[in-house]
C-alpha cells in the first residue's frame, strides 16, 4: 500500500494529532459549512479523578469500522467530506482524544452527520480506554452509558502528519 497523498478518511495516531491540516483539507469552494468535534481527556470520570489515560486499539478491524462509518454519514447526511482521527498510546489530561471534522454545502448537514459519526465511533469501533487514577487505581473504562446504539446508527490524513495507521476512502 502506498503511502497516502491525502488525508485518509479515517486514521490512529500516536503522537498529537494535525489539526490544521486536518481542518484545511475538508475546505473546499462548494461547502460553506464546515464542524468538528474535539474530545479531551479531563481529569475525572464516575467519582475518581484521573491522572492520565491510554488507548489502544485493533487498527485492522478499527480503520474499516471506522471508514465505514464515515461512507455511512456521507450518504446519509449528503455532506462532503468527513474525517475522524482518534490517538492511542499514553495520553495526558487536557490532550484531544478523538477529533471529527466534517464539511457540506450547509451547516445542518455538517451538525448532523459530527453527532452521527461521533456516536457511531464511540460505539462501535475497537478502541479501548484505560484510565490511572489519583488513588494508584487504573481499569479498563467499560462504558455502559456509550453502549447504546448510536442515533440512527446501522448494527485522508497527510502523509508528513505519520499516522500510526491510515485507510484508503
Amino acid at each position: 500500500m502506498s503511502p497516502p497523498t491525502g488525508p485518509a478518511a479515517f486514521a490512529l495516531y500516536d503522537h498529537a494529532l494535525p489539526l490544521e491540516q486536518l481542518r484545511r483539507s475538508l475546505q473546499q469552494p462548494a461547502c460553506g459549512g464546515y464542524v468538528a468535534f474535539e474530545g479531551w481527556v479531563r481529569d475525572h470520570n464516575e467519582g475518581h479523578r484521573v491522572l492520565r489515560l491510554e488507548y489502544e486499539a485493533f487498527a485492522p478491524l478499527a480503520c474499516r469500522e471506522g471508514e465505514r462509518i464515515l461512507a455511512e454519514a456521507r450518504q446519509r447526511f449528503g455532506i462532503t467530506h468527513a474525517l475522524c482521527a482518534h490517538r492511542v498510546g499514553p495520553l495526558g489530561i487536557g490532550e484531544i482524544a478523538v477529533w471529527v471534522g466534517v464539511s457540506a454545502a450547509h451547516r445542518g448537514e455538517c451538525f448532523e452527520a459530527c453527532r452521527y459519526i461521533i456516536d457511531a465511533v464511540k460505539h462501535r469501533v475497537p478502541i479501548w480506554k484505560k484510565e490511572y487514577y489519583e488513588s494508584g487505581d487504573s481499569g479498563w473504562v467499560n462504558c455502559e452509558h456509550c453502549a447504546a446504539p448510536a442515533a440512527g446508527a446501522s448494527t485522508d490524513a497527510p502523509a508528513q502528519s505519520h499516522a500510526l495507521h491510515t485507510c484508503s476512502s
